[in-house]
């Protein structure tokens, strides 16, 4: 078999994968959802409210159905690309949630991915290229402290010295709300205040955004380093790292130009997969800092047993890291032809 028809059969298989897998992880939320205990009619109106109007509020929402049937509506309604209407935000459908909370959420998660990137990757190169140094065992030690570090943790004792006790960084919100926001056109503060040239919307927006990022990149920046380490180490006793060196050619140079190229690639496929989990789950992050995103709506939406908006949000974070999965592997696939086969 010839590379392109390998490339395209590899493409094919994955891309037929997609709606399996997209249908397993539907099926398992809705019946995981049935299966925890609390009924959203005692979420939306008490419980203290008679018996009887709860019943006529299950009718109207279908809960009183068979459960196979809800799933087949359920599924029916999918199918048209319908999430479904909220049951907490007075009938609005859950696709405008999405749209609405979704964008602080992306805003988040890609600074926190280049924080993580930059400060990860610089740190492995240099401790790859100072082996049995100190810096060598710093890396090494900085990579396993920011892996095993709980998020949550982390974030409640940083928002405790640098937002109460230093005042250095705002809690809970992403714009202060004496202040007018930047005038919407994609829902990402930084960008938007960009477009419409205000700069003092713009410092203002990394100011909210600062700590939360941070402190996500970091924590992710150990996962980065760790892999660039152990590649790039890898790398530079390859034979043509080697003779680079008999040809006289500079160490910086032999790094950046010959090694790293190579020692990334297992980078690509993390960072792929780690934007499309920020992006579809930055649950803790998110409720930890008060962050106004749709995995701080999700959790709320939980919390209330909002099973259609419950639902939606995890479909869409499904196609999300679906889709995004496969994209990290036709890309490897291009750059690595060992992975067609």
């Amino acid at each position: 078999m010839s590379r392109s028809k390998a490339l395209q059969y590899y493409i094919f298989v994955r891309l037929l994968l997609a709606p399996l897998m997209l249908w397993t992880i539907v099926t398992i939320v809705f019946l995981l959802l049935r299966a925890t205990p609390g009924d959203p009619a005692d979420a939306i109106l008490g419980g203290r409210a008679p018996e009887s109007a709860k019943e006529e509020l299950r009718q109207q929402l279908g809960l009183s159905d068979p459960i196979w049937l809800q799933y087949l509506h359920y599924l029916g309604a999918l199918l048209r690309l319908d999430l479904g209407t909220s049951l907490t935000s007075r009938g609005q459908p859950v696709w405008q949630d999405i749209q609405a909370y979704f964008p602080a959420t992306v805003e988040l998660a890609v600074f926190s991915l280049a924080i993580a990137f930059i400060v990860g990757v610089t740190l492995g190169i240099i401790s790859a290229s100072r082996p049995g140094t100190i810096l060598d065992a710093g890396g090494r030690l900085f990579g396993i402290i920011t892996y095993s570090l709980p998020l949550f943790w982390v974030g409640m004792i940083l928002q405790l010295i640098f937002s109460v006790q230093l005042n250095w960084f705002p809690l809970g919100t992403r714009f202060p709300t004496t202040l007018s926001a930047p005038k919407l056109v994609t829902g990402l503060y930084t960008v938007d205040s960009l477009l419409s040239g205000n700069l003092s919307q713009f410092l203002m927006a990394l100011y909210y955004l600062a700590l939360p990022s941070l402190t996500l990149g970091i924590l992710l920046s150990g996962i980065f380093e760790r892999i660039v380490r152990v590649n790039l180490k890898q790398t530079l006793k390859a034979d043509y790292v080697e003779a680079a060196r008999a040809r006289g050619v500079p160490e910086l140079r032999i790094t950046l130009a010959h090694a790293l190229k190579n020692a990334l690639i297992p980078v690509i496929t993390v960072l792929g997969l780690l934007l499309a989990s920020l992006l579809g789950g930055a649950v803790l992050t998110e409720v930890t800092f008060s962050w106004p995103g749709l995995g701080n709506r999700l959790y709320d939406a939980i919390s209330l047993r909002d099973y259609p908006t419950v639902q939606g949000i995890m479909v869409f974070f499904a196609v999300i890291v679906v889709f995004a999965s496969i994209a990290i592997d036709i890309i490897n696939a291009y750059i690595d032809p060992r992975i067609r086969y």
